[in-house]
This record gives C-alpha cells, sequence and structure tokens, in this order.
C-alpha cells in the first residue's frame, strides 16, 4: 500500500498525522537490530507513522532505520516520517522535560519530533526509566510546571506538537485551565472491549485527537485476549473475508480514532493497512456495541495531604 493512501488527520497543531501508526515497544529481552530491521519493512510497505517513547529504548534503532531508508532511497527525507515519543515519568519535572526531550532527539539523530506526549500522569523521583514502578519512588506531579516545559519545547521547534498519553477528562480538564497550547493527541487504550465513548465524546468536544494503543487487546490479561478472543468480532470479520484485527482497526477508523498498533512480523505489518477499501455496516457497529466493556486503568491512591499513595494497573 503506498504511503499516500494511508488517511491523515489534522491535529489541532495544524500539522497532519497518518491514522495508522507502528508502534515500537518489544517485548524483552529488547533487540534492537530487530526493531531497525522492522522498522525498514514498515516503510517499504508504506507506514509513515512510528511510535516510540524514551522506555521502550527503541529510539536509537528508530532513527537508525529512518536514516538508512533515507540513504536506500526509500523515502526522500525524514520529513516524510511522523514520528511521536514521549517522556517518561522520571524526568517530568519542569526543569528535567527540556532535557529529557534533547536527549530522544538525540537517540533519534533528529532535530525535531512530531509529536511529544507526557507518558503517565505521574510523577516519579528522577532516575533511570523502569517498570514497575515503587511506591517509594512517586511524587507529587506538577502538572502546570510540566506542560508548560512542554510548551516551550514546541515553542523552541524541537517538536510539532505536544500532547498526554492516559488521561481522563478530570485532568485534561484541569490541564486546559492553564495551558496556553492545547494537546493535540491523548493516547489511550481503546478497543472493542474498552470503547471508551465518554473519553472520546470529551476530547472532540475540546479539540484533542484521541489515538487509541492496544487497538487489538493488548497484553496483560489473566483470561486471553477478549479482543481477538471474541465471537462478536469473529463472527462479523467471517462475514467481510476479514480478519478479527482488521475488524478492530476499521471499527477505530470509523470512530475518527487513530492508531499505533505493534508488530514487527510483516505478514500482519501489511493486513493491517488493509483497511480503507471497506466498510463496517450499521448491524455490525451495533453488534460491537453489546460487546462487554472491561476497563483498565492506572489507580493513583491520593491521601488526605494530597500526595500520591500508591499505584497499580489492574481490570476493572
Amino acid at each position: 500500500m503506498a504511503s499516500s493512501e494511508i488517511p491523515t488527520v489534522k491535529l489541532n497543531s495544524g500539522h497532519g498525522m497518518p491514522v495508522v501508526g507502528m508502534g515500537t515497544a518489544a517485548p524483552f529481552p529488547f533487540m534492537p537490530e530487530n526493531t531497525k530491521s522492522a522498522v525498514i519493512d514498515a516503510i517499504k510497505i508504506g507506514y509513515r507513522h512510528f511510535d516510540t517513547a524514551t522506555l521502550y529504548q527503541s529510539e536509537s534503532p528508530l532513527g537508525e532505520a529512518i536514516a538508512e531508508a533515507v540513504r536506500l532511497g526509500l523515502i526522500g527525507s525524514r520529513a516524510e516520517i511522523f514520528v511521536t515519543s514521549k517522556i517518561w515519568c522520571t524526568d517530568c519535572h519542569p526543569e528535567l522535560v527540556l532535557p529529557a526531550l534533547q536527549a530522544s532527539l538525540r537517540n533519534l539523530r533528529m532535530d525535531y519530533l512530531d509529536l511529544y506526549l507526557i507518558h503517565e500522569l505521574i510523577g516519579v523521583k528522577p532516575g533511570p526509566p523502569s517498570l514497575p514502578i515503587k511506591e517509594e519512588e512517586i511524587v507529587s506531579m506538577d502538572l502546570k510546571g510540566v506542560w508548560e516545559a512542554m510548551e516551550d519545547c514546541q515553542r523552541r521547534g524541537l517538536t510539532k506538537a505536544i500532547g498526554v498519553s492516559n488521561f481522563q477528562p478530570k485532568k485534561l480538564e484541569e490541564l486546559l485551565l492553564f495551558a496556553k497550547i492545547a494537546p493535540a493527541v491523548n493516547q489511550v487504550e481503546i478497543n472493542p472491549v474498552w470503547q471508551q465513548q465518554q473519553l472520546r465524546e470529551f476530547c472532540k468536544e475540546k479539540g484533542i485527537h484521541v489515538t487509541a494503543f492496544s487497538p487489538l487487546g493488548g497484553q496483560g490479561r489473566e483470561n486471553g485476549n477478549p479482543v481477538m478472543d471474541s465471537k462478536v468480532l469473529k463472527d462479523i470479520a467471517n462475514s467481510h473475508g476479514k480478519t478479527i484485527a482488521q475488524v478492530s482497526l476499521r471499527w477505530l477508523y470509523e470512530q475518527g480514532v487513530s492508531f499505533v498498533v505493534k508488530s514487527f512480523k510483516k505478514e500482519r505489518l501489511m493486513q493491517n493497512l488493509e483497511l480503507f477499501d471497506w466498510e463496517l455496516t450499521e448491524e455490525d457497529h451495533l453488534k460491537i456495541n453489546t460487546i462487554p466493556q472491561e476497563k483498565r486503568l492506572w489507580e493513583v491512591i491520593i491521601t488526605k495531604e494530597g500526595t500520591v499513595k500508591s499505584i497499580c494497573f489492574q481490570d476493572m
């Protein structure tokens, strides 16, 4: 599929972003050469949007792959690629935001990002990025100070747009009270089993574009993958001669949501772009709306003193 055939969405920053992105968060143990090879394959197929983060350790191989793609003539220049990266919790301190972005740019061998996101709404003591987050390392986050530093990065031309990840309406409302530059994107988990309709409606009202991660259900659930195991989605896929993954991604696209899907397999990378010459029916949408929802959230417990006490990731 030619990259020109992948639709783009216009962000509130005025920039266009391809609606399909390739995620580069790789499973442990991380192998940079696998990421570089997969990115080059993706560029050959037609991908022009790549999602990375300090936490993923994939910035360097992504940058190497894009530089290699230019040398091979697969793309004319870095400007043809949309790159998203994210600042991790350990750098979510006003004085550390600019150095963190500069470090990401060095890793990527680039002069600017297209989009820079706050990865999580959590403050953690400065140090190397890691998971799981230890409770004793959690500190209160100065959201206003951090966002002002993000805005400064955009004004400096180090990123074309700024945004957030894993923000719910209440925190977005708080941010918008003082933001001089509104978030261009809120990247959150959305898929047919966690549709987040209220959040999507809020973001649409505020002009914030929503990008979905884990659009195919992700991992880390004890009872398998409820998206890929869904009988409703399987029946719809069979009726269209498509895969469950393609039905899920097409559903997101028809909701006005862009998405970042992670696969390093060439066949699946190709399948993830075969979305734009067919449509779901009204009946398909009604069936998808009946799928039981499995809410997954980062839970932050705030003490009476206003400090963060603990955090956990749980199915609810």
